[in-house]
């Protein structure tokens, strides 16, 4: 199917359009954000570079409109409501049984220390939603809590990762906090920035009294993207340096010159070192973090490679001894008091109600 950008979308070829995008989607198999979208159709040859904002805007418009479904782009967990309650549809017997069932299988789900007598503990960020849901099933895998950053983290949410740290720290883990975003200026010296920010907020205390965290000792580490797994997995330039503080620098009859800020000035950071080094080897480019998710395969790798570099190889094996360990304590005492015995007999008298 060839899509023609360039024509006035109708309700009609809205359709077509949407059916487009669901059949792209069925091959994927995970959710990405309206901008991952117009990155897997340029890769597939459907779209142009210079046609992304369309893409997101068609993307989104099939949504409202109701040819697509309106979760069929990832979201941010940070959005959802809370407080949301479904009334229960089942009977009162019909409940209590469900729940005493679970009783039967309760070891599965008690979660050891998976920390417990590991060398590190591990955190990552990352700077796009589309990179949450392709490496979750990794940091899942290895227990590794996982969050977009948007750019520069809120102040909460930097305490909240700062407080594991310091937990872990206190019971002798060194602490590592990997990033993945954007190949770009900042997104380079993204080490740093973290630093100083986690840094700003070591004086913070908690309500329950809990102190803030020093990162003296923390290991930061970006592993993503950079220039080698670009270019060796033919990901997406984009032809600009514009960020959310304005455009860096641009070209203009074939030289780089300064580029501005939001409100029209000079951009303070075009004459700084670090950006004059990025224009001099990269040029007025950068690299989403977003284009990403057309080498699922290869990004997962690399996420997977980056963690077991500080957990060993081994590590996997290491999980499932504790989970078994910890299941057989549970079954022991389940066996020591005859639960599932008494469980069944209550299920019993629930079904002769």
């Amino acid at each position: 199917m060839s899509i023609d950008l360039e024509r006035r979308f109708t309700k009609n070829n809205l359709h077509e359009f949407a059916d487009f995008a669901q059949e792209l989607s069925d091959q994927i198999g995970f959710k990405v954000s309206s901008r991952g979208w117009a990155y897997i159709m340029e890769q597939n040859g459907y779209v142009t570079k210079d046609q992304f904002d369309k893409v997101e805007s068609l993307i989104n418009r099939c949504r409202k409109q109701g040819h697509l479904p309106v979760d069929f782009t990832a979201e941010e967990a940070a959005r959802d409501f809370k407080e949301v309650h479904a009334p229960e549809t089942r009977t009162h017997v019909e409940f209590l049984k469900s729940w005493l069932e679970h009783g039967y299988r309760c070891e599965d789900w008690y979660d050891p220390d998976w920390w417990e007598g590991e060398e590190y503990y591990i955190q990552m960020i990352v700077e796009k939603i589309d990179l949450v849901t392709l490496f979750q099933p990794v940091c899942k895998k290895y227990h590794v809590p996982i969050a977009n950053a948007k750019g520069w983290s809120s102040i909460l949410q930097r305490a909240e990762y700062a407080r594991r740290f310091k937990e872990a720290e206190d019971k002798g883990l060194k602490c590592v906090l990997l990033y993945c975003g954007d190949h770009d200026p900042d997104g380079l010296r993204i080490s740093e920035t973290l630093y100083k920010n986690i840094d700003d907020i070591s004086q913070i205390y908690w309500s329950d009294g809990e102190r803030g965290y020093d990162p003296s000792d923390l290991i930061i580490e970006r592993f993503g993207l950079n220039y080698d797994f670009i270019t060796g997995n033919n990901l997406t330039w984009i032809d600009n340096l514009v960020t959310g503080g304005g455009e860096l620098a641009k070209m203009v009859g074939g030289q780089v010159v300064q580029g501005t800020t939001k409100n029209g000035r000079p951009h303070p950071n075009f004459h700084l070192p670090y950006l004059q080094e990025y224009l001099a080897k990269i040029g007025v480019r950068k690299c989403e973090a977003n284009a990403l998710v057309v080498a699922p395969e290869a990004g997962r790798f690399l996420c997977e490679q980056t963690i077991v570099k500080f957990l060993g190889e081994g590590c996997l094996d290491r999980f499932k001894e504790k989970k078994d360990y910890e299941k057989q304590r549970v079954l022991e005492v389940k066996e020591k008091f005859n639960v599932d015995a008494r469980i069944n007999a209550i299920i019993e008298d629930l079904e002769n109600e």
